[in-house]
This record gives C-alpha cells, sequence and structure tokens, in this order.
C-alpha cells in the first residue's frame, strides 16, 4: 500500500478555485462535418460498434463525457503521461497563471482505465466526446489487460497542435502546476484528482506521485484563503 498523498484538498483550497480572465481563443473549432466525418471514420475502422474502448489517463477517469457499461486497468506502451499541451490560458490556466495541460505522447509507458462505451449509438457518443477535446483525431492504440490486448480510441498528443510544446523540467512544471488558475479550476486540482482516481483504479504512476510531492510542498508555503 502507498503512503497517504500530501497533495490535499485543504491545500488545493488555498488556490482560488477559479477565475473569470480568459485569454484568446488560439485554435479555431473544426466545422460539424469535421466531428461526424472522424467519429463515422473511427468506427468504421474497427470490427463491432459493440466493443469501443476510450482510453483514461486523466480527467476522462473522472469525467468521461458519455455512458459507459464497463471499465478495466490498462497500459498503453510506447506512450506516457505528459503535460504538453500550453500555456493554457483559458481552461485551468489564465493569462496572470497560465498552465499547462495533461495529453499523452510519445515514448514510455502509460497506465490507466480503459472504459467501454455504451452501444446504444456510438456515433453520436463519440461526436460529442470529440467535440470536447483538442481537434486531432484520436488513435485506436493497442491497449493490455493482464495478457489480454485489445484496441483503445486514445487522445494523444499531436507535434502539430498549434498548442502542442515539450514539457518543461520537473521543477519548472511543479511551479506551473501549483501556481495555475483558469476559468474552470485550477492544474493542482487537476493532479489531485487523476492520482485519487487512479490510485482508486490500483494504480500507481511515479511521475505523478512525484509531482504531487512537490505540488503540495509549494501549496504548503501558501496561507490557508478566507472564507470572506
Amino acid at each position: 500500500m502507498h503512503r497517504p498523498l500530501n497533495l490535499t484538498r485543504e491545500l488545493v483550497d488555498r488556490l482560488p478555485s477559479r477565475v473569470e480572465e480568459r485569454g484568446p481563443i488560439l485554435v479555431d473549432a473544426p466545422s460539424d462535418s469535421y466531428y461526424e466525418d472522424t467519429a463515422e471514420m473511427l468506427l468504421s475502422s474497427i470490427p463491432s460498434v459493440e466493443d469501443v474502448w476510450i482510453f483514461a489517463a486523466g480527467s476522462l477517469i473522472w469525467n468521461p463525457r458519455f455512458d459507459e457499461v464497463e471499465r478495466r486497468p490498462a497500459t498503453l506502451k510506447g506512450w506516457r503521461r505528459s503535460f504538453c499541451i500550453g500555456p493554457d490560458k483559458r481552461v485551468r490556466g489564465s493569462p496572470s497563471a497560465p498552465g499547462r495541460m495533461m495529453s499523452i505522447d510519445r515514448g514510455g509507458a502509460c497506465s490507466g482505465v480503459a472504459i467501454r462505451m455504451s452501444p446504444d449509438n456510438p456515433h453520436n457518443s463519440l461526436t460529442n466526446l470529440l467535440r470536447e477535446e483538442p481537434p486531432t483525431p484520436p488513435l485506436w492504440l493497442d491497449a493490455e489487460d493482464d495478457g489480454d490486448r485489445f484496441k483503445a480510441l486514445t487522445f494523444t498528443a499531436d507535434p502539430s497542435f498549434p498548442l502542442y510544446s515539450p514539457e518543461p523540467p520537473e521543477e519548472e512544471l511543479a511551479d506551473i502546476l501549483a501556481s495555475s488558475v483558469g476559468f474552470i479550476g485550477t492544474m493542482a486540482e487537476y493532479l489531485l484528482n487523476t492520482v485519487t482516481l487512479l490510485g482508486e483504479a490500483g494504480i500507481h504512476d511515479p511521475y505523478l506521485w512525484r509531482l504531487q510531492e512537490k505540488v503540495a510542498a509549494r501549496l504548503e508555503r501558501l496561507p490557508p484563503r478566507s472564507e470572506d
């Protein structure tokens, strides 16, 4: 059993829960046909729409945004979690306190949760999910669970995406995650949610564990916020 997290809800709450300040939209949304056509293309490339598995490495674990019927642990080989989308100045970051969003980038290995989408109208479910993610088509990747290999749709980092940039060094990244606040919340909260839900699924990511320790240490230097 792993020791308790250093990062706690109490520490996260030392930051403002959100801010109204938002930076400009840097990436134009695709046309409606992009989402419809991409969903159709992805579903037509698998044998059965009864088995649409979505690989969740971060926020999709606690907020899948589609109806699900099953979950299982899964590992991707050749891919890793990486805070390689940024600077984020609109979502969990702002112009005053920019953040970095997590994606799945090439290299290493990544353990997460595979979620099977409900077979009721998968085209509509997938189209709606695509609208919530960066506008780069996800990939069908080989996921593994106790030796069983299956295809899982995975939202990966695309180096051609305008907001893609290499992850900064760990200490610099911890500074960013401990200070970024955006319109929907903080990156400290995002990190806490991710590590907590991974732990509940029996998954320990050593890299995220180190980051939560570093972010907690930085938040401990802040005074508790007043309730006023």
